[in-house]
This record gives structure tokens, C-alpha cells and sequence, in this order.
């Protein structure tokens, strides 16, 4: 019994603390819990519209999934849901595959909800939670930005009371340019006092949440005036009941492709967003987290989310903020939230039904004002100027030419930085100052002077196939316009981390070459690695025709000694 219980304590290790509930935290943790549900209600509702949802979906997708990530997690506080990206992502995935709204659409985004918690699922058992590093920071500046200005275009027409016709943005602000003459006043007017009071809210009252003051005004409004009957469209009826467990059929076999690649990029997009907000959080609090532990609960979630015909959802950071700045102490609060949200599932839909769909769209605008940091990306101009251009070129591809192709080319492009920086990287010439005992870097310390007839070179990378070659001819070229004749070449190898069968090969090579040139090649630092690696291979130290050295000191006076001798000295 002991075994089964630690076993399951090991799989959710929400549920051994939840087992062992302190009593001191309920009342902090039943506060926090309201406040997170008063702010994830309204953003549910909100998100789900903004991916193509009936509105009751939203509540679907967050309710299961909270209790979820509850006992899967490794943050204590970290609070999952709709959210901006992964919702904006999801619409982009099925748009060209179905109608929005419709069984089709739904059945398509269970599937690739499915798909995306058993692609997060597969990564945390193969420990790929150094995925969360794959997107760098200016990748997800650009993102976000990229996301929070789709956002505000795609709820242009509901503002505006048109019916807005495309799905890229370019083809909606055309759309709008042409119906502009025949913009509803009244929604639009409804939608900047919606917007106004949202913005205000966050000045003025930052502990009130914003969403809900927002919603709530926009009911009492509605019922009070009647807005339908000025054509200001409404939510409608809301559905109380529970969704059944739902099974996904199997999508038709046009769209596997499209689901298979949205799925992988959804799981990975959700799990660093997640992984950005609950690291922040845990390093506020004083713990750690768990990445192979995330990339299972958020992949639990996802298959809850899907199986209770909800959508995917990620680590939400507005709805985390409110549960860490109201005092929340335990995962008891995501309970607490599940719960809230559930009874008002069961017993206020009906009024639901009054919240005007401006009032939605100007509640998104307002969260994607709250993602949009234009001033972050351009002090990256301060630090890289290659960090920059990555982050701008993701922020114009996700607005141009959509949030997945945006995103693709993002990767892409830190992926062509990062290789070029491996194929030819940073390397340095090394000397001593007189009086002073070390190695310099001759660009960086001008006092710094070469060793007549030796040569000091440090590659800064790993010798691998992607840049052995230019390895080899970058220090062929050092050679051939030194001033003074080079009798020794020595490596430093403790700054190569690792060498790949073409970088032994690259370096045999280049000590042949040196030999016909009457110059001698070693290798300095590592030696022990270099010989289980040789060992390992079948291969003798003497079949490389390599010197080694524990360190460059010891090189360099085996060096003094062979020009004292007037003979090659050999390790």
C-alpha cells in the first residue's frame, strides 16, 4: 500500500500536499481562489470567442484543467487556462480547416487539443524540458507583441458591429477600410466605455479585476437598457450543463498534416509560456520547478481539457499575478477557482447570456494592450542588435503572415543565428604580458605579447562537423601571415567541449599539413577526455600524430625545452 501511494504521490505530487493540507493556509487560499475565478471567468469566456468557441467552451477548458494541474504540477502556484497565444494560435490552425462555431471546428480543435497534451505528454517522459530554453526571450517579445496586435485587429469588428471578412489581417483591415461608413455607433460607443472602464480599473483599482468589472457592468447595462433592441449583438444562451467525456473522432485525412504541425507547435509555444510565468513565480517564492514534471501536467491538462470538449490552454500569467498578489499559499487556490467557476456554470448562465460581444472584444484588446511591450524590443538595440532584428522579424511575421508561419520563421532564423555562430565562432590568439604569469587574449590586452615561434589559439566551440573546416584553415591562415616563423601550434582544447569523428579528422589533417610546413601540433588541457575519446574510437594517441598536455604552461615549457635542445619534444 505504502509503494502505491508513494508511486502516486511521485506521478501527482499535488495530491501528497494536498493529502497533508496545512489548515493555516484555507482562509488565504479560499481568497485568492475567488479572486483568481473572478478573473479567469470573464478572460474564459473572452478567449473562447477569440478562438472560434461558444462561449461556455472557455468555461470547459478551464475548469477540468485547473484541478488537473493541481496534482500534476510542479508550481505551487502557476494557474493554467485560455490563453492569448495558444488561443490565437488554435484559430489560426483551424480556420482554413472549418467554419468557427461549428461541430466540425469543435471536433478538429478536440483533436488537436488531444494531439498537443500527448505531444507535452511524450516530451516530459523523454525529458525535453530544456525545451523551455528553445524560444529564446526576443522570440517571445515579438510573439507576444505579434499576438497582442492580432488580437486587437481580429476584434475590430466586433467593436465596430461589422462582420469583417477574411481571416488574415491584412484582408480584415481591408474588410474594415470598406464598411467603415457603416460602422454601429452604439456597439462601437459601448465597446470604448467597456474599454475605458477597463483601463481605468487597472490604474486606479489594480487589485480589482478588471475582466469581471467590466463584465459585470456590461450585464447590469444590458439588462437595464435592453441593448439588443439598439442591434448591439449579445452572447446569447449559455449552456448549464456539464459537457459529456467526449471521445475525438478521427479528423479526415486532409487535415492530419495541418493538426499533426499545429499540435507540436502548440505544445511547445504553451509549454514556454507556462514555464516563463511559473519560473518568475518560483523564483519570487524561493522554490524550484520541475520542466520534465510541467511538460506532463500541461499535457495532462491538454487531455482533460479535450476530453471535456475544451480547447488547449497554457500557464496563465494575469490569472498567477492575481493569485500570488493576493496571498495564495497552496494549490488548494486552483481548486477553489475549478470550483467558483463551476457553480457559476450551474447558476448564473442565464445572465451570461446579457454580456454584449463588445464588451468581450474590448476585454480582449484590453488583456492584449497588457502583452504588447514595444519598449522591451527596442532596448534590445542596447544589448544585440542580431537579438533585435529576431525579435522584430517574429513580431512582423506573426501580424503579416500569421501566428504559425510567424512563429516557424522565428525558429528558423534563431536557428540559422545559432548555426552560423557555431560554424564560425569567436577564436583567439593567446601571449603573455612580461612580469605577469597566464595567457592573454592578444585582441583584448594590447601589453600582451606572442611567444616568438608558438603559436596559442583558442577555438571557442565545439569541433564538430559544422565548423572543422573552417577550423582548420583559420589556423593554416594564422600561420601563414605570422611575422615570425611558427615552430609550435598549441590548442587550447579546454574551451572545446566536445569533438566529433570530422573534428579528429579536421585535426589530423590540419597536423599533417603543419608537419609538411615543419611545424609542430599539440593540444593542451583535456588530455584524459582525448584519450578515453581515442580509446573509445579503436585509436592510439600516436595514430592522430598529436602532442598532448595536462595545460598550456606545461606545453609551453616542453616548447622552451625543444628550442633549448634544438629537438622536437613529444608528450
Amino acid at each position: 500500500m505504502r509503494a502505491i501511494t508513494d508511486r502516486l504521490y511521485r506521478w501527482m505530487p499535488g495530491l501528497g500536499e494536498l493529502s497533508h493540507y496545512p489548515g493555516e493556509c484555507f482562509r488565504a487560499d479560499l481568497s485568492a481562489g475567488l479572486s483568481v475565478a473572478a478573473v479567469a471567468l470573464p478572460v474564459s469566456i473572452a478567449y473562447a470567442q477569440l478562438a472560434g468557441f461558444n462561449p461556455v467552451v472557455g468555461l470547459y477548458s478551464t475548469i477540468l484543467p485547473m484541478i488537473i494541474y493541481a496534482l500534476f504540477g510542479s508550481s505551487r502556484q502557476l494557474v493554467v487556462g485560455p490563453d492569448a497565444a495558444t488561443c490565437a494560435m488554435i484559430a489560426a490552425t483551424l480556420s482554413p480547416l472549418a467554419l468557427a462555431g461549428s461541430d466540425e471546428y469543435l471536433s478538429l480543435a478536440v483533436t488537436l487539443t488531444l494531439l498537443a497534451g500527448v505531444f507535452c505528454i511524450l516530451a516530459g517522459k523523454f525529458r525535453l524540458g530544456f525545451f523551455a530554453d528553445f524560444l529564446s526571450r526576443p522570440i517571445l517579445m515579438g510573439l507576444l507583441n505579434g499576438v497582442g496586435i492580432n488580437i486587437i485587429i481580429s476584434q475590430l469588428g466586433k467593436i465596430t458591429g461589422l462582420s469583417l471578412q477574411g481571416t488574415g489581417i491584412i484582408s480584415q483591415l481591408e474588410s474594415l477600410a470598406q464598411q467603415i461608413s457603416s460602422t454601429h455607433w452604439p456597439t462601437l460607443l459601448l465597446a470604448f466605455a467597456s474599454l475605458a472602464l477597463f483601463l481605468l480599473t487597472k490604474v486606479f483599482f489594480s487589485k480589482a479585476p478588471a475582466p469581471l468589472v467590466v463584465m459585470l457592468a456590461a450585464v447590469v447595462a444590458s439588462g437595464l437598457f435592453n441593448l439588443a433592441q439598439y442591434g448591439i449583438p449579445v452572447v446569447g444562451e449559455i449552456s448549464s450543463a456539464l459537457p459529456s467525456l467526449h471521445i475525438p473522432a478521427l479528423p479526415p485525412p486532409d487535415s492530419v498534416g495541418s493538426l499533426v504541425g499545429g499540435a507540436a507547435a502548440l505544445a511547445l509555444i504553451s509549454f514556454c509560456s507556462a514555464m516563463l510565468t511559473c519560473r518568475s513565480f518560483a523564483a519570487k517564492n524561493g522554490y524550484d520547478i520541475d520542466a520534465n514534471r510541467e511538460f506532463v501536467a500541461l499535457g495532462a491538462c491538454d487531455v482533460a481539457s479535450a476530453l471535456s470538449q475544451g480547447f488547449a490552454i497554457s500557464g496563465a500569467d494575469s490569472r498567477t499575478a492575481v493569485n500570488d498578489s493576493a496571498g495564495g499559499k497552496t494549490r488548494l487556490v486552483s481548486v477553489v477557482a475549478a470550483l467558483s467557476i463551476l457553480l457559476v456554470l450551474f447558476l448564473f448562465t442565464k445572465q451570461m447570456a446579457y454580456i454584449p460581444t463588445a464588451a468581450l472584444g474590448a476585454i480582449l484588446i484590453g488583456s492584449a494592450l497588457g502583452l504588447m511591450n514595444f519598449r522591451e524590443i527596442l532596448d534590445l538595440r542596447r544589448y544585440s542588435m542580431a537579438e533585435f532584428r529576431i525579435a522584430l522579424a517574429t513580431l512582423v511575421g506573426v501580424v503579416v503572415i500569421g501566428v504559425m508561419p510567424g512563429i516557424v520563421l522565428a525558429v528558423m532564423l534563431a536557428l540559422v543565428r545559432f548555426l552560423s555562430r557555431v560554424a564560425r565562432p569567436t577564436d583567439q590568439e593567446l601571449g603573455q604580458i612580461p612580469g605577469h604569469d597566464g595567457f592573454y587574449e592578444l585582441a583584448h590586452y594590447p601589453e600582451a605579447k606572442a611567444i616568438p615561434g608558438l603559436l596559442i589559439y583558442r577555438f571557442e566551440s565545439p569541433l564538430t562537423f559544422f565548423n572543422a573546416d573552417f577550423f582548420r584553415q583559420r589556423i593554416l591562415h594564422l600561420v601563414g601571415i605570422s611575422r615570425q616563423p611558427v615552430k609550435w601550434v598549441v590548442i587550447d582544447t579546454v574551451s572545446i567541449t566536445d569533438i566529433d569523428v570530422t573534428g579528429m579528422f579536421a585535426m589530423r589533417r590540419l597536423s599533417e599539413e603543419l608537419t609538411a610546413r615543419n611545424v609542430k601540433l599539440a593540444l593542451a588541457g583535456r588530455t584524459a577526455e582525448l584519450k578515453e575519446w581515442l580509446q573509445v574510437r579503436g585509436m592510439r594517441v600516436e595514430d592522430t600524430r598529436l602532442s598532448l598536455y595536462p595545460s598550456r604552461h606545461i606545453a609551453l615549457a616542453a616548447y622552451r625545452d625543444s628550442c633549448q635542445s634544438g629537438v622536437i619534444h613529444r608528450a
